[in-house]
């Protein structure tokens, strides 16, 4: 056995997730150890971690588990990815996949493939339109963007698709109409500094102003120091900090939001970046859209 291959317990730590995961995985989807000598426990090879890697991100990106498994398991020995068949049309076409999602999402990822903004952006307005910001987020533009995620896992190709489709879903989340001047906003939003993806906090923001509350939102990479100086210039009973990735989720800026003289009422760690278990006492994990928008409602309307 080579002295490459490591334990469960050592996989674990170097992807950041419980044991029982990794277990579950190895259960559930056959992301195993697969090397193995008589009497001794089996190990996982570099093969076996490169296909952990893939997992893990790919769930942290909101993929469901069994097409992030899926995903995972098409790539070659040494963490090479296979090109599936992606059922286009002759000519390079590919698709995207949606999942259970239903005709908008799938409409919108047939847009998004085609590099069509129009058509994009008419869909998730006519969609906002009809059934809300929340809806539209996580039935059919979450999944989209999940679909594109899973192909860049294996292809390394989507980059100008995905590109295209977070700007005009970011300028029909704009669009929504915001409460007027007079309306004092009483919640914080920021990513974590390094974080860059802000659209989740931009249909939060969105999600919000369809109930009439408004807020601050500071965007994508925000550094600790310049976080703190907006709370002490506003003063928000509430601050939310957004982590789409484990490597942007760093404690220490929720310490030192707890650590302000006068500090917001509710410190939040938004987003899946964030551990379900470890953060700071006080931290409020809101992991999803609806709950950080239910818990923002409640506080700043209280």
């Amino acid at each position: 056995m080579g002295d490459e291959a490591l334990s469960a317990g050592a996989v674990a730590r170097r992807l950041g997730i419980a044991v029982t995961t990794l277990r579950t995985w190895h259960q559930r989807y056959g992301l195993g150890p697969s090397q193995h000598r008589p009497g001794h426990h089996r190990r996982y090879t570099p093969a076996d971690l490169a296909r952990l890697e893939i997992m893990r991100r790919l769930t942290v990106q909101g993929v469901p588990a069994a097409e992030a498994a899926r995903v995972a398991m098409a790539t070659r020995p040494g963490g090479r990815p296979v090109e599936p068949a992606t059922g286009g049309r002759s000519g390079g076409g590919h698709t995207i996949a949606v999942g259970r999602s239903g005709a908008v999402a799938r409409g919108l990822a047939r847009a998004a493939i085609r590099l069509d903004a129009p058509t994009m952006r008419a869909i998730v307005e006519q969609s906002v339109a009809v059934h809300g910001v929340t809806r539209t987020w996580d039935q059919v533009v979450r999944p989209v963007l999940a679909g594109i995620g899973a192909r860049h896992a294996v292809t390394r190709r989507l980059v100008e698709v995905e590109h295209l489709l977070t700007r005009c879903v970011s300028e029909v989340f704009g669009a929504v109409p915001r409460p007027g001047p007079g309306a004092v906003p009483r919640a914080l939003l920021a990513c974590a500094d390094d974080e860059q993806h802000s659209l989740p906090l931009e249909a939060l923001a969105a999600a919000l102003a369809e109930r009439g509350v408004p807020c601050r939102l500071l965007g994508a990479r925000v550094p600790i120091d310049a976080l703190l100086e907006a709370v002490r210039r506003t003063g928000p009973v509430i601050v939310l900090i957004w982590s789409h990735s484990p490597d942007t989720a760093d404690r220490s800026q929720l310490r030192a939001l707890l650590e302000l003289p006068a500090r917001p009422v509710v410190v939040a760690a938004g987003g899946p970046g964030w551990p379900a278990e470890g953060l700071p006492g006080g931290v409020e994990r809101l992991a999803d859209l609806t709950s950080a928008l239910e818990m923002i409602v409640v506080v700043t309307q209280g």
